[in-house]
């Protein structure tokens, strides 16, 4: 039988304690909540208050409850308010010779059966628990932000905790409604080993100049679905907060070069930009603590403005290729009123491209996101061929083909022929040079990569890479193509991965990395992802997903164009596409598909 908890002590009462308090509170245990003086205790309740009274008014919590839930919580000066509570959890700043005063102080004014616990999110237990002479009772209990919401908790035994500690605090995590995972003490355990290497990546995007921040945080939320983009998500979490994890995990982890902050992270944090918390940080926030943004010197313009600005007018629009992208773009243009000139090796493959446009858009007029008189007109716009020839008076040619570079060049090296001078040529490239295709032409400055998302009727996201070599009028004009398709086009350099695919495939690796440690299991570092982290996905449900072989391929193009150690993909990886499982395409990859 898992020992029954009473009564629980919490000390420090910032976002993160105020929210454990809350946890512990509406089910029904008994609190006493720790500060280190009346200000910080007062600040504490004004917290606790704060999200109590927003979820009365949200309707998620009855008046009666919450005045309940505040009878049960003692607030209180000093750690020897906590003499007879049953467990106590710390969550103070992220500094080792913090936690290791007060668990020292903890280990002499708690009784000697009582549970002492850090929510450290990147600190080693280990080191934590050795200020006790008690290291066998103390233990991790990672609360993620905001506790009351986020259903995840990691629970991190030493190897020195005992097994009965750990099975009482996952007995605790189910009465709390929590779904618990429970890991060995290592750097930044499973959601932060993953999230910030992300988080630190994108950093260096920005300080690079290669996107702009709303760039880089379009293109997470709407090309993955992410809750927040990295560099806001950096703002929530607190710069110091996102600095200190980083250079814990950056010293503790192995000294893996993609933790090591960015220089500009601490700069920032130098120059007092702290994120929402002090007003500003990569974004400007109304004041100090608000999450409303407000323009600042380097807001955008509006994208009508930005682009009517040397973009060049577009009516006719060739598509070549007969994939399922190119099948997608034909749609896309056609219902935005562009006419479109479908090109492909052959008149069967032209049959069966029309066929796809067809049965998609009569699938828009059966959910009701079409209307008849629209998708007829739609494809009286399309014009079907099997010979490039038939691009030669269209202002924008897309292609879509097969992601083989030498078949690409052969492409454009036909279309710089047949193209009337002044047309936008784009690729719809994930992974190879663009500059490589536009080099094939005569005119590399009206070369652009216009990167479409899969399903592209679906996705909202486009990545337009333009090259050294591409001129302004040829960005400005993908841009405003894009913003006429209803599109978000984000723009980046010409490099791997692009945005998207730059910053994803990395933590998809290194999910991979984890699993192939043995630290933990597919299934909890999915949950873990997706309850702590708001992912629509974990990283081993996406893999199976994409296909384990495309996932290989982008990941060892980033490790050729960077030649950062921490690219190499996963031999994890690698042997399992060897073995031919590829994903759910073959009913086989992480996880079997085959029964499912």
């Amino acid at each position: 039988m898992a020992r029954e908890f009473s009564t629980v002590g919490v000390v420090g009462l910032g976002t993160m304690g105020a929210g454990i308090v809350e946890v512990f509170a509406r089910n029904g245990i008994d609190v006493v909540a720790v500060e280190i003086s009346e200000p910080a205790l007062e600040r504490g309740r004004a917290i606790l208050t704060g999200s109590t009274d927003r979820a009365v008014a949200k309707g998620k919590l009855a008046e009666a409850d919450r005045d309940a839930l505040h009878e049960r919580v003692r607030f209180a000066v000093g750690l020897d308010a906590l003499h007879s509570v049953d467990l106590v959890i710390e969550a103070v700043p992220e500094h080792l010779d913090l936690k290791q005063r007060i668990f020292a102080e903890l280990d002499r004014v708690c009784r000697p059966e009582t549970i002492l616990a850090t929510n450290t999110s990147s600190l080693s237990v280990t080191e934590i628990s050795v200020a006790t002479t008690r290291p066998n009772q103390v233990i991790g209990i990672h609360f993620f932000n905001p506790a009351p919401v986020m259903k995840l908790v990691e629970v991190v035994r030493t190897v020195v905790t005992a097994p009965e500690v750990v099975a009482d605090v996952e007995a605790l995590c189910a009465r709390l409604g929590k779904v618990d995972v429970t890991i060995n003490d290592r750097a930044g355990f499973i959601a932060n080993a993953l999230l910030f290497g992300y988080l630190n990546h994108a950093v260096g995007m920005f300080e690079s100049h290669y996107a702009t921040r709303e760039d880089i945080d379009a293109a997470m939320k709407l090309g993955c679905g992410l809750p927040m983009g990295p560099l806001a998500l950096m703002d929530l979490i607190g710069l110091d907060t996102a600095y200190e994890i980083l250079d814990t995990m950056y010293r503790r982890g192995g000294r893996d070069r993609r933790h090591a902050p960015v220089p500009l992270l601490k700069q920032m944090v130098t120059a007092g930009l702290l994120g929402r918390k002090s007003g500003r940080g990569f974004y400007t926030y109304e004041r100090p603590g608000s999450p409303v943004v407000v323009p600042d010197e380097t807001t955008p313009l509006a994208t009508d403005a930005a682009v009517a600005d040397g973009a060049r007018a577009i009516a006719k629009v060739g598509v070549v290729g007969s994939g399922t992208m190119a099948t997608g773009i034909i749609e896309v243009f056609a219902k935005a009123g562009y006419e479109v000139v479908s090109v492909t090796r052959g008149m069967e493959k032209s049959a069966k491209v029309c066929e796809a446009v067809k049965t998609s858009l009569n699938k828009g007029v059966v959910r009701g996101k079409l209307a008849e008189a629209d998708r007829d007109a739609a494809l009286g716009r399309v014009s079907w061929s099997a010979t490039l020839d038939h691009l030669a008076d269209v202002d924008l040619v897309v292609e879509a083909v097969v992601e083989e570079l030498s078949v690409k060049k052969a492409l454009f090296a036909s279309l710089d022929e047949i193209c009337k001078p002044g047309v936008v040529l784009a690729t719809t490239t994930s992974s190879l040079p663009v500059i490589d295709v536009a080099m094939a032409t005569h005119r590399p400055a009206d070369v652009v990569g216009l990167h479409f998302f899969n399903p592209t009727p679906v996705m909202p996201l486009v990545e337009v890479v333009r090259t050294i070599r591409t001129s302004p009028e040829a960005t400005a004009t993908a841009r405003a193509v894009c913003a006429a398709l209803g599109k978000t086009a984000v723009v980046c350099g010409d490099r791997s991965g692009f945005i998207v695919n730059a910053l994803l495939f990395p933590y998809l690796n290194d999910a991979v990395k984890m699993l192939e440690a043995s630290y933990s299991t597919a299934d909890d570092i999915d949950h873990a992802m997706k309850l702590g982290c708001g992912y629509p996905m974990g990283p081993f449900e996406l893999l199976d997903v994409v296909g384990l072989d495309v996932a290989l391929s982008i990941q060892r193009e980033l490790y050729l164009e960077l030649r950062e150690p921490g690219f190499a993909p996963a031999p994890l990886l690698e042997h399992l596409v060897t073995a031919g499982y590829l994903g759910r395409k073959t009913r086989r990859g992480f996880r079997d598909h085959a029964h499912r």
